[in-house]
């Protein structure tokens, strides 16, 4: 017997876990940048351009809808993704791997990523790293407490 994904609890531990994403970063960035809104601009950029960017960094309804748009579509995938690699292994495993990928996402997002899109380079932070291991673990933790454990019989 072959253990399958459940795509339901991938998809419930991508938009918790993206919500648990967004409000770690618009937590931080107040604090440490100085306005909530510079991550919902930035998580928009990837569809509206560069041209969300510019200061001031305050709250606009349409930004702020593409970017939880955005964000969910994202944070669904990285966790269907985790759920595909570590759905075998458990909760343990689940959030251990999940943080040990969401430092991967952090890497192929801000190290590569910036070749399509280079104003993502200033956002290169211990507040990035932070959030994106966080989100991981919480994707791979969620995921291994919502699973509902399915077989389907190997073909030879």
């Amino acid at each position: 017997m072959k253990q399958v994904v459940d795509w339901r609890a991938a998809l419930w531990a991508g938009l918790i876990s993206g919500i648990i994403f967004l409000a770690i970063n618009m937590v931080l960035t107040a604090m440490y940048v100085g306005s909530p809104w510079v991550i919902t601009r930035l998580i928009a950029s990837i569809v509206m351009g560069e041209g969300v960017l510019p200061p001031p960094a305050t709250f606009d309804p349409v930004v702020f809808a593409v970017s939880i748009l955005v964000n969910f579509v994202l944070s669904i995938i990285f966790a269907c993704v985790i759920a595909i690699i570590l759905h075998r292994w458990g909760l343990l495993v689940g959030i251990l791997g999940g943080a040990v990928f969401g430092l991967a996402f952090y890497f192929i997002n801000f190290y590569t990523f910036t070749l399509v899109f280079p104003w993502f380079f200033p956002m290169r932070s211990w507040i990035m790293v932070l959030s994106h291991v966080v989100f991981g673990a919480c994707a791979g933790g969620i995921y291994e407490g919502l699973e509902v454990e399915r077989y389907k019989p190997v073909e030879e």
